[in-house]
């Protein structure tokens, strides 16, 4: 039975969808730290190397969130079908990530004591950044 406006299992194919990504994400850390010999990092925290890594984030997260109420405000007053592919959400969000892995990758080469924690860090981006890129390539895995 379908709902009005939309596909009834939507919600189903995005939650295995999300699930894969997930997991495949959740694997590759496992095996890239087992490669590297990197210990594991608490569960849902986000380890600073020191205080500049942690001024140096924050600054990366407020450009982020001014960037993206610029954008809006840009947005709003535009026709959408003149929108630029760099004045949308999804753009400035994929800055902010490959902004925050990198520099959490140049804090761990210079300052952690496991030096091998920035090579985590690296192949982890070029692993999102493929999941993402095939993602949009293939219309989702054709799951949505």
């Amino acid at each position: 039975m379908y709902e009005q406006g939309g596909d009834s299992d939507f919600w189903w194919r995005w939650l295995l969808l999300m699930a894969i990504v997930v997991l495949s994400l959740a694997v590759f850390n496992a095996v890239m730290r087992k490669i590297f010999k990197v210990e594991r990092p608490k569960l849902f925290s986000y380890n600073h190397v020191n205080d500049k890594h942690k001024k140096v984030d924050w600054a990366i997260r407020i450009m982020t969130m001014v960037a993206i109420i610029i954008v809006y405000m840009i947005n709003s007053a535009r026709i959408p079908a003149e929108g630029f592919f760099y004045f949308q959400t999804w753009f400035i969000l994929f800055l902010f990530v490959l902004a925050q892995q990198t520099a959490k990758a140049i804090m761990e080469r210079k300052y952690a004591e496991n030096i091998n924690r920035y090579k985590v860090t690296v192949s982890e981006t070029v692993f999102i950044l493929a999941i993402f890129l095939s993602l949009y390539l293939t219309d989702f895995w054709g799951l949505i």
